[in-house]
C-alpha cells in the first residue's frame, strides 16, 4: 500500500536547507510548474527527502489565490510521491512553483502538469 501522508519530518523548512538548494539546486520546467531540485552528493549531502511550495506575491495579491494554489501543489506532490521519488530519487531537497498569473481551474490540471515533470526528469 503507498503512502499518501505529508509528515513534518519531510516539510523543507530550515533556512540552511533551503538556501543550500537554491547555490547548488538544478532547475526544471513543465508548463506552469517550476521545480528547483537537490539530489543527494557528497558535496552537498541531504539526509531524506524534503519538499516545499512556493506562490509568488507577485502574481497573486490576495492570500486566498496564494494559499489554494499551495493546496493543489501539495496535494499533486502527496498524491504522486512514488512518482516524484522514482523520478528524482529518495533523498531529494526540493521546491515547486506556481510560475503563472492564472490561477488552475482544476486540481486535474496541476496534477497533469506535476506527473509530466516528474516524467520528463525520468527519460534522460
Amino acid at each position: 500500500m503507498t503512502n499518501f501522508k505529508y509528515p513534518r519530518a519531510e516539510k523543507l523548512k530550515k533556512n540552511t536547507e533551503i538556501s543550500l538548494l537554491f547555490e547548488k539546486g538544478k532547475w526544471r520546467t513543465n508548463g506552469n510548474l517550476r521545480i528547483i531540485i537537490l539530489k543527494n552528493k557528497p558535496t552537498a549531502p541531504v539526509e531524506s527527502t524534503k519538499f516545499a511550495v512556493s506562490v509568488s506575491k507577485k502574481y497573486f495579491k490576495k492570500a486566498v489565490h496564494r494559499n489554494r494554489i499551495k493546496r493543489l501543489l501539495r496535494e499533486s506532490y502527496r498524491l504522486n510521491k512514488d512518482l516524484f521519488k522514482e523520478a528524482f530519487g529518495d533523498k531529494t531537497i526540493a521546491m515547486l512553483f506556481w510560475a503563472s498569473s492564472e490561477i488552475p481551474e482544476k486540481f486535474q490540471n496541476v496534477e497533469e502538469q506535476f506527473i509530466k515533470l516528474c516524467q520528463a526528469q525520468k527519460k534522460p
